[in-house]
């Protein structure tokens, strides 16, 4: 099997025609966890073995959907390779795989009961991007983080053996609050290609206009807007602080580690005067250290109690 990255994969007939079998597509999806250019840690030291396919499986999903959006480089295009995506998707729901991603995926979603609504809120977002690039205010920008942030939360839950209400609150204040501290770190990444997610109300509330964010003017007023902004970031990551403490401990500390690692953002952010327009704030090696350390003692000290 020949292994492509997503972009360059809908652009052969072949790999599309061909019907991988769920062992193919499971390599497949390892193969894209661990080589795409714009790769992460899919698992970490954390996360029990057994679950580190199921992960890769979900991650490929993801991965797919956002670069259908992000690197075909033709709006058009990548609106009807979502739709065509999203056949896929319905179409393992209905028993009929044939995509490596899906082949893979579909046992995963059985094994754990996931529901198709996740995977289909995702594709709602990378289809939003392609339409919107400004939100008027935070109800619209919550809409957006409700399709393109919670659902992986709720993922990764589904995947580590909860599914109930509560913890889906906290996860999603959680995993907004990761997409609110993204945007305000990447605010000048976001303008390169005409997005702003900065509400538009915030910055009419401090007298600050879209044209003198685009000319990167670093005014008393932008740094009024983003200490608005900062704040109900923090406020979100607050209220879901209580969901590590609600888990088992090894996902516990992935968790906590997640949320301090958001919340750091936004203390560099801080630290240097809400000027992210000139540079990009960045958490170093060193401080990742100190965050990991951080929670596992939080969570060792939980256990204790």
């Amino acid at each position: 099997m020949t292994y492509l990255p997503p972009a360059e994969f809908v652009k052969s007939p072949e790999a599309l025609r061909k019907m991988h079998t769920p062992e193919e597509g499971r390599a497949y999806t390892r193969w894209l966890a661990t080589n795409h250019y714009e790769n992460f840690h899919v698992v970490s030291f954390l996360l029990p073995k057994r679950l580190h396919q199921d992960f890769y499986n979900v991650y490929a999903y993801c991965r797919w959907a956002d670069d259908l959006g992000d690197e075909i480089g033709d709006r058009g295009e990548s609106l009807r390779l979502l739709d065509w995506w999203r056949g896929e998707l319905d179409a393992m729901y209905a028993g009929r795989a044939a995509h490596p991603v899906f082949a893979a995926l579909g046992p995963t979603v059985r094994q754990y009961g996931i529901p198709r609504q996740p995977f289909s809120d995702l594709i709602d977002a990378f289809v939003q991007d392609q339409t919107t690039t400004r939100y008027a205010d935070w109800a619209e920008l919550f809409r957006y983080c409700k399709n393109s942030a919670n659902p992986v939360g709720r993922l990764v839950l589904y995947l580590c053996g909860y599914s109930d209400p509560e913890r889906q609150r906290l996860s999603d204040a959680t995993c907004t609050a990761l997409q609110l501290a993204n945007f305000w770190q990447d605010v000048t990444v976001d303008l390169l290609k005409n997005r702003v997610y900065i509400p538009l109300d915030a910055m009419a509330r401090h007298g600050y206009t879209v044209e003198e964010l685009f000319a990167r003017r670093f005014t008393p007023a932008f740094r009024e807007v983003m200490r608005e902004i900062v704040g109900k970031a923090r406020e979100l990551f607050v209220a879901g602080l209580p969901l590590p403490g609600m888990v088992d401990r090894r996902l516990a500390i992935d968790l906590d580690l997640f949320s301090r690692g958001g919340m750091r953002v936004l203390e560099k952010i801080e630290q240097q005067g809400y000027d992210v327009l000139t540079s990009r704030p960045a958490i170093s090696k060193v401080e990742r250290v100190g965050l990991l350390l951080g929670s596992l003692a939080r969570m060792a000290f939980r256990q204790a109690a």
